[in-house]
């Protein structure tokens, strides 16, 4: 069986996309720790991260810090936490927390009820950021 992640690549069911590439895709968690908590998953649907390819773990990690330097920016925080639970959902996914303690990433914390429009709100704003990461970066010689 597709997992709900696997349901949201191929288009079966919405997300608030912030990017994607060839290997993976990144959107805001319906249930956010924080505004900004956005999720990283590989289009390869593995249940365990040290099942994943090398290199594709090599290409998450750097997409994280992209997107994490992207929700620093956009969401005042102390710092963007990135961790691996993985027991929600039974596909790889990397959560990038906006943080100001470790008290903000207790998931019986999280949001229970977020409304659609707040989360489009947040990813138009994250979305921006990443576009000015890049201009910025394209720029560095």
């Amino acid at each position: 069986m597709k997992s709900v992640f696997s349901r949201i690549i191929s288009g079966e069911l919405p997300a608030h996309i912030v990017f994607r590439d060839e290997h993976c895709i990144a959107f805001l968690s319906i249930a956010p720790h924080s505004q900004g908590h956005t999720l990283l998953v590989p289009l390869l649907e593995m249940d365990h991260w040290l099942d994943l390819p090398p290199l594709l773990l090599s290409h998450l990690t750097k997409v994280s810090a992209t997107l994490g330097r992207a929700i620093f920016q956009a969401f005042p925080c102390k710092r963007v936490a990135m961790m691996i639970a993985g027991f929600e959902v039974p596909h790889v996914h990397i959560h990038l927390i906006p943080s100001d303690s470790a008290k903000d990433l207790d998931f019986e914390n999280r949001d229970q009820v977020v409304l659609l429009k707040d989360l489009e709100k947040v990813a138009s704003t994250l979305r921006h950021q990443l576009t000015l990461l890049s201009t910025q970066q394209a720029s560095i010689p």
